[in-house]
């Protein structure tokens, strides 16, 4: 027998385990020695029923992500031939689903007649996530098991369900009492199926998927859908399949869902998605450290400062169960905080997110103070305190003198330099910069800057913390702004000049918000503040100084307290929040422009698209050459966690690379010439680019 599997004869039953570390991937040798296994067993005639589970606890994480966009990905055995043979059996086959059951494992589960969970497992379809849909028959078979309506709910959220609700919606037939007793109370399940003389495969509960729907269900759904899909294919190929499963016979409905997985298997999208999955294991990897290196014990901690930022930073480490310490340096301001805290929380008990004694539970984790002597104790402490680099000092020289010795002292500086701030204190090896992101307990992205000096126990101990609290880390080196503001300040220079030079807010907003990008960099500065915007601009004056153009439009707008939408103006108008236009702000742009003598002139959309996303890539690409990024699937991360870079694009970086890199670098350089001295100041190709265009290389690395 292979060692993929396990194959034990047990009382009449065969169990056969899947046995590839560390998820059980569905990759071609599990395939093949799973049908081996199956085989056998069918052909025993001493085997009346057969027990699938996981011979390590843990069910089926899914199929071999790397296979996809490859030969192997339909190799033989195919999954989908595989999971057709499995319901052809004439012994009940029984799915001891473990832990996971995610995409093709469940979908493996789902050609199984019956199925039994343990109480902690999860079950879900995420193939959504990486711009696909089920290919095996989950798009098929689970319509018929539970329903059109419910299917699609869990195919177009990718998001898993645990054991209880699987139960109720008649994914699972059990639950199991523990994860110790699954494989014997499978085992005494099967025995049941045989003594009952149950069918090999049960009849469909749902024969009909929309049977009990309204009869323009799924059109009503395409069209009440598809304006938040925007440009996304893989939800609309999840509604076709389902479409079919509701019109046709089983078999047409499996081969349509097939022809609808390999169009989507070689989509662009589903190509981009399948490049973010991969980074984002690949950014753990980090020169220095290891899985040797020492973790520091991080049991409590304390954040700096209440405000909107501090209250986000604490409620991520309330939600894991860890107590944290909120200083504030008055009461008033301290209640305020742990007020909207709770506030916060109530608004997802109000969304059924969380039960009423969850809200408490987090609360009592939570205690406020005015007095750094408690932090005495704090294993990691983050700053969370007004971006001005005395006042950050200031509070680093009172934790020097106050925290315990081997406490990790972190700043959330958005845009200041790590090391100036470490510098001040008599242990710089304790200090790393964790730039969170607004709203902080929602924003998955988590920068975290590793200075000059931070040790790499420091290094892996925080990185692992922000895995734990459910972010996505990535390290960056000390510069102005770290990865992502730095990239942020061409990309809203340009905006902002492009408005002096004849665009609209909305138009400019506009072609981004068409690229699927989340936000318009007018909205997203509206949202975050044009004051703070304005601050963080302020203190790297020096560099931009020469320009006096440089971002005015934005600065006038500071000036008469227009901070977006905290104040109802701003780039845009706001009634609470709905954005209407201000023709204000144009007239302010055609004064400004007057005044700067700045020619006016209709502005094409390809021009918008070109200087805003080529100078934030050429910026990107400078910072992988400085070394500030490891790796240039860093940077895609930080602008598609952080920024709202749309996933299916794969990240600026990975989307330059599809639209060329020689298109990149002569639309920069045919730039710098036409915009006359604007263009020479700003739009030079960064040597990396160029390096890379004329050594004939199609992906961005370091050369």
């Amino acid at each position: 027998m292979h060692t993929f599997v396990t194959y034990q004869l047990e009382h009449n039953l065969a169990l056969i385990g899947l046995a590839r570390p560390p998820v059980n991937a569905l990759g071609q040798p599990l395939r093949a020695a799973l049908l081996d296994a199956v085989e056998r067993a069918a052909a025993d005639p001493a085997v009346n029923a057969i027990v699938l589970h996981g011979s390590s606890g843990l069910f089926c994480a899914g199929a071999d992500i790397s296979e996809f966009g490859s030969e192997a990905s339909f190799a033989a055995p195919d999954l989908p031939g595989l999971l057709l043979r499995l319901t052809q059996l004439d012994k009940p086959l029984v799915a001891a689903i473990g832990k996971l059951a995610l995409g093709g494992g469940l979908e493996l589960a789902l050609a199984c007649g019956y199925r039994i969970g343990e109480p902690g497992s999860r079950l879900g379809l995420p193939e959504i996530n990486l711009g696909l849909l089920p290919g095996a028959g989950g798009t098929q078979r689970l319509p018929r098991l539970i329903g059109a309506k419910p299917a699609l709910e869990l195919m177009l959220s990718g998001a898993p369900i645990g054991a209880a609700d699987a139960l109720e919606q008649g994914l699972l037939n059990r639950c199991a009492a523990s994860a110790a007793t699954l494989l014997p109370e499978a085992c005494a399940y099967a025995r049941e199926l045989v003594a009952c003389q149950a069918p090999a495969q049960p009849a469909a509960l749902y024969p009909e998927p929309d049977k009990g729907l309204p009869e323009d269900f799924l059109t009503r759904f395409r069209e009440d859908h598809e304006p938040r899909w925007k440009s996304r294919l893989a939800p609309r190929l999840v509604l076709s399949a389902v479409e079919a499963a509701c019109l046709l016979p089983l078999e047409q409905g499996l081969a349509r869902e097939l022809a609808l997985f390999k169009q989507a298997e070689a989509s662009a999208q589903s190509e981009a998605l399948r490049h973010v999955f991969f980074a984002e294991r690949e950014a753990g990897r980090v020169p220095g450290i290891d899985a040797n290196t020492p973790l520091r014990s991080v049991r409590n901690v304390a954040v700096i400062g209440a405000g909107t930022m501090g209250g986000g930073i604490a409620m991520n480490f309330a939600n894991v169960g860890i107590p944290v310490t909120l200083l504030e340096r008055e009461g008033e301001a301290l209640d305020r905080g742990l007020a909207q805290i709770r506030h916060n929380y109530g608004i997802s008990v109000k969304r059924g997110k969380l039960s009423p004694a969850q809200l408490e539970q987090r609360m009592a984790l939570l205690q406020g103070t005015l007095d750094y002597a408690d932090l005495a104790d704090a294993d990691l402490v983050i700053e969370a305190v007004f971006e001005k680099l005395e006042i950050k000092q200031a509070v680093f020289r009172t934790l020097d003198n106050v925290c315990k010795p081997g406490a990790i002292l972190a700043t959330n500086t958005s845009s200041l330099d790590v090391d100036q701030i470490a510098a001040v204190t008599s242990r710089p090896q304790d200090v790393i910069g964790l730039h969170f992101f607004s709203p902080a307990n929602v924003m998955r992205l988590l920068e975290v800057v590793r200075g000059k000096l931070t040790a790499p126990d420091v290094l892996a101990t925080t990185l692992k913390m922000g895995r734990t609290i459910g972010k996505m880390p990535v390290v960056s080196g000390v510069c102005f702004g770290f990865i992502g503001n730095r990239m942020l300040e061409p990309y809203a220079r340009e905006a902002h000049r492009l408005v002096l030079e004849g665009a609209t807010p909305t138009q400019v907003d506009g072609v981004l918000t068409g690229l699927d990008l989340s936000m318009g960099v007018f909205s997203m500065l509206d949202l975050a503040g044009i004051d703070v915007n304005f601050l963080v601009r302020d203190a790297n004056r020096a560099a931009i100084a020469h320009d006096p153009s440089y971002c005015r439009l934005g600065d006038e707008l500071y000036a008469l307290g227009r901070y977006g939408q905290k104040t109802s103006r701003g780039f845009y108008l706001y009634e609470g929040r709905n954005r209407q236009d201000d023709y204000e702000v144009v007239a302010l742009a055609e004064r400004l422009a007057g005044e700067l003598h700045i020619p006016r002139r209709p502005i094409g959309n390809q021009e918008i698209h070109d200087r805003c996303l080529f100078m934030l890539i050429n910026e990107g690409i400078q910072l992988l050459d400085e070394g500030i990024a490891l790796r240039a699937s860093d940077i895609d991360l930080v602008w598609l966690n952080g920024y709202g870079f749309p996933g299916h694009l794969g990240g600026p970086l990975y989307y330059a690379e599809q639209l060329g890199l020689d298109k990149v670098l002569a639309t920069l350089n045919h730039y710098r010439k036409a915009l006359g001295d604007y263009g020479q100041t700003w739009f030079t190709p960064a040597p990396l680019l160029e390096r890379l265009v004329a050594a004939g290389k199609q992906r961005i690395e370091r050369v």
